[in-house]
């Protein structure tokens, strides 16, 4: 592959990673396997070794997960929360013990072996052994503070138990927040029952649980909570992170019960094989074992890269598989028009989970694994989420399979079907297909969008069919008696949908942009475009010109969103959303007086100050924008030590560079 191939490859699985790590960690909705994001991952951190370039900072690779949600208040974690490196197979494990043993030059080294629950990271801060507060992982600097749904767990303790040790001045305390499978299908059955979307997984579960703006919500699920790192622990000093966990359980707090001591790395393969056997026994879901080096002295002498402690390792299990038959393949038309493939296939149970749909991404996908309408086929629930094809058994053929074709005309309503060049998707040219318009209800009111409590694919779909809403502005125009007349419906299901809706009149200006489903405008479109604009009227106004000024808005995008705002039947929305009372809210702009308001920067090297995420946070709260990359429109560039090759091109465009002394007086107004 040459340099100009990589680099586009790497760019295309940049953006891919980014959109998956945006519906795993914000909206509880992945859309791949855990597999194929690790495979995703794999190729782009291959690359990146072989092709270096200025843009590696703000890659996936060198970050923990997604921004926190807007719905929440941040929290800056006191010591960031990395994500673990991975190992899928036994030789993988070996050579993670031996890369450690040749960097601190020892024969042996003892671990702690235990469980990887599939739920969702958590740091608990303590003061003097009274919780003060909670927060979700984040992107590992900055988490969503959720400490009033965390109060509601019974296995978080409020205060410490001090009858064993001594409790800490301030304690800083890793875990993980859960739901069991058992409890996760009492609850999927009741939400089926009530006409609401079932949760994929106990993993979505727990998180869509723990990031309800309501703790009464949260309190009604069934949550739990397990802890496994001392993160600090002020006035307390352990040599060993057995003795840590031993402190934690005599604190109160709730720590794996399988969590085991490995004195060599071949106990940790055969803990490892262990747990895989043991696994569907369990009463909650694992993905894996980690594996951590015990003596913290050690761990401080390893140290850790930008992503991840060198010190521990996430053990994957192989994803589950199963045998079955592909007995049709069925189309399904989505919110932008685009056709998706599905495999129906003879039900088979799989990790626990009766499986009997799974998509085919598109016609390439489909002829690239050979997939025929009768073949038997291999599939896998990678990560126990996302069913998926991962290959044909061609010696089982009869001669009577059939090959699929994509549909010339849509499934939903007739018309023509299309692939634009250099498109791997068909779509359908009707803006008004009813499965268009079912989509694009669900997607307005979905989590990352409107957050519309109880109105799910189900409630939407039901809402279009009986005719009282044609578009989303109309679900502010429901009443009481019309959704009554329903069938199925409870008075006190009808009375909190209502209420949902209207709670969410007065939206962040972010996610409304989001929710109205702009071509080509996803979540980070939207913070950009609500923070360049300020206010929802004059977003509406922008010209072409306006937005391609926007650094990171092109032609295409912009060409759409002008378009959006000049459709008829747009502007006839807009205005019911108007009268129904629904008014996003405008973000504060930074006066004209802010020291840095106006101004763009670019950092390069190492501050020794303030880490990156510190220096960015500061330019922003004094009214200027971080950019990613040096270009004509950037006003200064901060060098660091070691600075890279940023700084050549600063200097051959004629950009003010500044140190990092002058980058700090100018935070503070002071001109260097």
């Amino acid at each position: 592959m040459d340099r100009q191939t990589a680099e586009k490859r790497i760019a295309e699985l940049r953006r891919t990673i980014e959109h998956h790590n945006r519906l795993y960690y914000q909206q509880d909705a992945p859309s791949i396997s855990d597999a194929e994001y690790d495979r995703l991952m794999r190729e782009l951190q291959e690359l990146e070794a072989l092709y270096p370039d200025d843009h590696l900072a703000s890659s996936p690779t060198q970050r923990v997960g997604a921004p926190p949600l807007a719905k929440f208040a941040p929290f800056v974690h006191p010591s960031a929360m990395l994500s673990l490196s991975n190992a899928f197979t036994d030789q993988d494990i070996v050579e993670f013990d031996e890369r450690l043993r040749r960097l601190v030059k020892t024969d042996v080294i003892s671990y702690i072996a235990e469980p990887k629950l599939d739920g969702l990271a958590v740091n608990l801060i303590y003061e003097k052994g009274r919780l003060i507060r909670g927060a979700t992982r984040g992107d590992g600097t900055t988490g969503e503070d959720v400490t009033a749904n965390l109060k509601t767990i019974s296995d978080v303790p409020l205060t410490l138990n001090s009858n064993l040790s001594r409790i800490p001045d301030l304690l800083e305390v890793r875990g993980e927040v859960y739901m069991k499978t058992g409890p996760f299908e009492t609850l999927n059955r009741r939400r089926v029952e009530s006409e609401e979307e079932p949760f994929a997984n106990p993993r979505n579960a727990a998180a869509g649980s723990l990031r309800q703006l309501d703790s009464r919500i949260t309190a009604r699920r069934p949550l739990n909570a397990c802890f496994y790192a001392v993160a600090q622990a002020l006035g307390c000093a352990f040599s060993t992170h057995w003795e840590a966990l031993a402190a934690l359980k005599s604190w109160g707090f709730p720590v794996n019960e399988l969590v085991d001591k490995a004195g060599s790395i071949v106990a940790c393969i055969d803990y490892y094989h262990r747990l895989s056997d043991l696994r569907k026994d369990l009463p909650y879901e694992i993905d894996g074992v980690v594996l951590k080096v015990n003596d913290l002295s050690l761990q401080e002498q390893i140290g850790s890269v930008s992503r991840s402690p060198r010190w521990a390792i996430a053990c994957k299990f192989p994803a589950a598989k199963a045998e079955t038959i592909v007995t049709d393949i069925v189309v399904q038309v989505g919110r932008t028009g685009i056709l998706t493939p599905v495999a129906i296939m003879q039900p088979v149970s799989l990790s626990g989970v009766i499986v009997s749909r799974a998509t085919l991404h598109n016609e390439d996908e489909i002829r690239k694994k050979d997939i025929r309408i009768g073949d038997t086929v291999v599939i896998q629930r990678a990560g126990d989420v996302i069913p998926e094809v991962v290959e044909v058994d061609p010696s089982k053929r009869s001669g009577a399979e059939k090959t699929f074709f994509m549909p010339l005309h849509c499934p939903q309503c007739g018309s023509d079907v299309v692939r634009l060049e250099g498109e791997v998707a068909h779509r359908c040219v009707n803006l008004s297909c009813p499965a268009q318009l079912k989509e694009h209800l669900r997607h307005f009111a979905s989590r990352g969008a409107m957050d519309i409590e109880g109105l799910g694919a189900k409630m939407t779909a039901r809402l279009f069919d009986e005719n009282l809403i044609a578009d989303p502005a109309d679900l502010y125009y429901l009443t009481e008696k019309q959704l009554l007349a329903l069938d199925r419906q409870a008075e006190k299901s009808v009375r909190n949908l209502l209420d949902s809706i209207h709670r969410s009149k007065n939206p962040p200006l972010d996610k409304f942009i989001f929710a109205l489903g702009i071509r080509h405008v996803g979540e980070r479109t939207a913070r950009i475009l609500a923070s360049t604009f300020g206010t929802f009227d004059h977003l509406s106004k922008a010209t072409s010109d306006e937005l391609i000024r926007i650094r990171e808005i092109g032609p295409e995008i912009a060409a759409s969103i002008v378009e959006f705002f000049r459709e008829p039947k747009n502007v006839i929305v807009l205005e019911k959303f108007q009268k129904a009372g629904v008014i996003p809210k405008s973000l504060k702009q930074a006066p004209a007086s802010a020291p840095l308001a106006g101004e763009s920067f670019v950092f390069t090297g190492t501050l020794s100050s303030m880490g990156r995420s510190d220096a960015k946070a500061a330019v922003e709260k004094a009214g200027g924008s971080v950019l990613s990359s040096v270009s004509s429109k950037t006003t200064f560039v901060v060098a660091g030590d070691d600075p890279g090759s940023k700084l050549d091109k600063a200097r051959a465009l004629g950009i003010s560079i500044l140190s990092e002394e002058e980058f700090i007086k100018r935070i503070h107004g002071v001109d260097p």
